[in-house]
């Protein structure tokens, strides 16, 4: 394999299993055997740094009282205030949490396991008005990103967020509700029309009594469990939660809708059913293994193939996460990073329903790709940019923010917000080899191949600082 073809490959890997990668690391790595580079990645990528932000003691304190107060039927003045500034503090928390996040993936030093747990976010997509709830959930999906599938499902079918979420809270012995049971084998695990109405029904029946309690602790309430005999898949026995996953996971059907939406995520919008079955079927004999199953992927020919190079578009999250890795941004107000979420169409902890995020073309409108592809610009350079766009109207943290943007407004009274954030330009071209070309910067900066009106567009003139703000400002630079 040539040093550039290997180049060319190491650069498709981290900014497809990670956010990007610097010229300098690109270059070392570019330099070993590929399959090397690949265990380096998994290894680096081995540490469970979880997200710490909300504090436990405080939360539950708050859970404790939230339920107090929504126990009782007539409130006084001062308990409707008390319960308003529970909400407000949430809010306020949940939002903090977003930005934390994504500053995370921003700041990693293990890509592979925050890209998974950003795949796992929108594949067991979940909203919460509860911010400790919402972190513990985060946290499980990065704790298990890589490891057992089967250890990760029945954590996060445990999750409060999740409980919540989807109502198991209440589905009890003689009530059951089939919510969780339903979105587990329709979303979660088998996909539609691999299971019929009564496997739902029994196995909401088996998810009985699975509960959280009001200091937000998982807990299997055995008087409001079913204890019937059930038939799931053709299984007859006196099932739980747990053995109606471990049912579900003997069908090679979870195997195979795994291992597609891993495809879809990290491959190509358009499946290739030969190499999903053969990820599948890796997946399957590995025991559910998620790091074997990546490293398959990623030491696959056909990963490197050119109709699965450059032709993915960045999810907001992506693209946002990528260009400040790129360029050592620091957001001097992180709270615009709310901002653009919200505009671009991905606020993180928020997804539009309990499907995620459908990904691919949908990330890109007209008046959504125009923004991409200003934003570079006002991140690099601080400039000012107007957020009248996308944002969720049941967001009251963006709501603020814009309120806040309208009252500084121009005459038009848009609301407008400067960036406030800072690139580290002298970091960023001091990873650039000397004697570096802006035609060649612009090969690195972008992932689909240049063509000759974009290197007609690139002077040698140009400094590089010029050259990487236009060059990401393009459409190209949109595709990973």
């Amino acid at each position: 394999m040539s040093a550039k073809d290997n180049f060319s490959k190491v650069k498709h890997l981290y900014n497809r299993a990670g956010f990007g990668i610097s010229y300098t690391d690109l270059q070392k790595l570019s330099k070993k055997n590929l399959e090397k580079t690949v265990d380096r990645l998994i290894e680096t990528s081995q540490k469970d740094d979880p997200i710490a932000l909300v504090n436990d003691f405080e939360s539950k304190r708050q859970l404790l009282a939230q339920a107090g107060l929504y126990a009782k039927k007539d409130l006084t003045d001062e308990e409707k205030k008390m319960r308003q500034q529970i909400v407000r503090e949430q809010n306020e928390v949940s939002r903090d949490l977003n930005i934390a996040f994504l500053t995370k993936m921003i700041n990693t030093e293990a890509p592979l396991r925050e890209k998974m747990t950003l795949f796992w976010h929108g594949h067991f997509a979940c909203r919460s008005n509860n911010p400790f709830f919402a972190q513990q959930l985060n946290n499980i999906q990065r704790a298990n990103a890589l490891g057992s599938f089967k250890t990760l499902l029945v954590e996060v079918s445990k999750a409060p967020a999740m409980l919540q979420y989807l109502n198991n809270q209440q589905n009890r012995k003689g009530k059951p509700n089939e919510n969780f049971a339903r979105e587990l084998m329709e979303l979660f695990t088998l996909g539609r029309g691999n299971y019929t109405e009564q496997d739902i029904k029994e196995s909401a029946r088996s998810f009985t009594g699975w509960m959280y309690d009001k200091d937000g602790s998982f807990i299997f309430r055995k008087n409001l469990h079913d204890d019937g005999t059930k038939t799931f898949f053709g299984k007859i026995g006196n099932f739980e939660g747990e053995n109606i996953i471990d049912i579900i996971l003997e069908k090679p059907e979870t195997a195979q809708f795994i291992a597609q939406k891993v495809y879809k995520f990290f491959v190509n919008d358009y499946p290739n059913d030969a190499h999903i079955k053969e990820l599948a079927t890796h997946f399957y004999h590995s025991k559910y293994d998620i790091g074997a199953m990546m490293k398959k992927m990623f030491t696959s020919d056909w990963f490197y193939a050119p109709e699965n190079v450059g032709t993915k578009i960045k999810s907001p999250a992506e693209f946002l996460v990528g260009l400040s890795r790129e360029f050592y941004v620091t957001y001097n107000k992180p709270q615009v990073l709310i901002q653009l979420q919200s505009s671009l169409g991905q606020y993180l902890f928020n997804p539009p329903n309990v499907a995620g995020w459908p990904g691919g073309q949908s990330w890109i409108d007209s008046s959504s790709l125009m923004l991409r592809m200003r934003i570079p610009s006002l991140v690099l350079n601080d400039g000012e940019i107007d957020f009248s766009g996308k944002a969720d109207p049941e967001d009251e943290a963006v709501i603020a923010l814009s309120r806040t943007a309208t009252s500084n407004a121009n005459a038009n009274n848009k609301p407008k917000s400067y960036v406030n954030a800072n690139a580290d330009w002298p970091k960023f071209l001091d990873t650039l080899p000397k004697g570096l070309t802006p035609l060649e910067l612009t090969e690195f900066l972008l992932q689909p191949k240049l063509n000759t009106k974009i290197t007609s567009m690139v002077s040698d003139n140009k400094g590089l600082r010029s050259t990487a703000v236009e060059i990401t400002s393009m459409p190209e630079y949109q595709l990973c």
